[in-house]
């Protein structure tokens, strides 16, 4: 079963101008479900919250959330107090800034939503058009749930979508001043592959293999047949870089 997450309804702060909008996940998960069984008598395994000093079960409501200063000494923080530290105007999405696409690199990307109107409204379709003659993002500030983000609002044919933003102490880049060594004949045979291999993304051609192996083969254990391997194809081995790259360009 795929878990969806509910309509959210926020607001586009854009200078004065207020945008309501409804903003729905675009990713789910696509993964085949499987439940945790108890292998003697396959029932299901429960997670229970248990509290070691206690020797006891712990109910959800008894939980309080505890920051470690210093080996077995905590600072206690209830909800009411978590809910003050939270930036004001939580459900926005604030404007603070537009930029080109191009100077955010893709590893800053993390979770992608639609953002729509439930009805007709000007504002939206304006700051849309803008975004679009414009060529530009536009870089936000924003709540969802209990953590605080910045993102990107593009215009693309399906209306704006927001993508969270993971922040700088978040993506680790190595350090990396080593200058490249290449060979200007295995280069030429790169390019050559490169081009030849080149072709426009299509994502409605690729299929996750694995999954539909699994349903393969649950399909095969529902009518009792046993579960077959996976024929791989062995690939060839070719130490010398040159003599790949020859070889991989005859190939179709």
């Amino acid at each position: 079963m795929v878990s969806v997450m509910p309509n959210l309804h926020s607001n586009i702060s854009f200078g004065l101008v207020n945008i309501p909008v409804v903003m729905n996940p675009l990713i789910k998960n696509n993964d085949t479900s499987f439940n945790q069984l108890h292998k003697k008598c396959m029932h299901r395994i429960k997670y229970i919250k248990y509290c070691d000093y206690c020797k006891s079960e712990v109910l959800e409501k008894d939980i309080i959330k505890g920051f470690e200063y210093e080996k077995n000494n905590y600072l206690t923080f209830p909800k009411d107090e978590l809910d003050k530290l939270k930036p004001e105007n939580e459900r926005e999405i604030e404007i603070i800034s537009f930029v080109d696409i191009k100077e955010i690199d893709p590893a800053y990307f993390e979770k992608s939503y639609i953002l729509q109107t439930e009805k007709t409204s000007k504002a939206y379709d304006l700051f849309c058009e803008a975004l679009k003659k414009v060529n530009k993002v536009a870089l936000a500030k924003t709540v969802l749930g209990s953590k605080f983000y910045y993102c990107i609002l593009r215009f693309t044919k399906f209306g704006i979508i927001m993508t969270t933003l993971f922040f700088k102490e978040e993506v680790i880049f190595p350090d990396s001043n080593k200058e490249l060594e290449v060979n200007n004949k295995e280069l030429d045979l790169a390019i050559k592959l490169i081009e030849e291999r080149s072709g426009k993304f299509e994502p409605e051609k690729y299929q996750d293999e694995y999954q539909e192996n699994i349903k393969e083969a649950i399909e095969a254990k529902i009518n009792g047949k046993t579960v077959k391997k996976v024929k791989k194809h062995q690939k060839e081995q070719v130490s010398d870089l040159f003599e790949a790259l020859e070889k991989s360009l005859k190939r179709k």
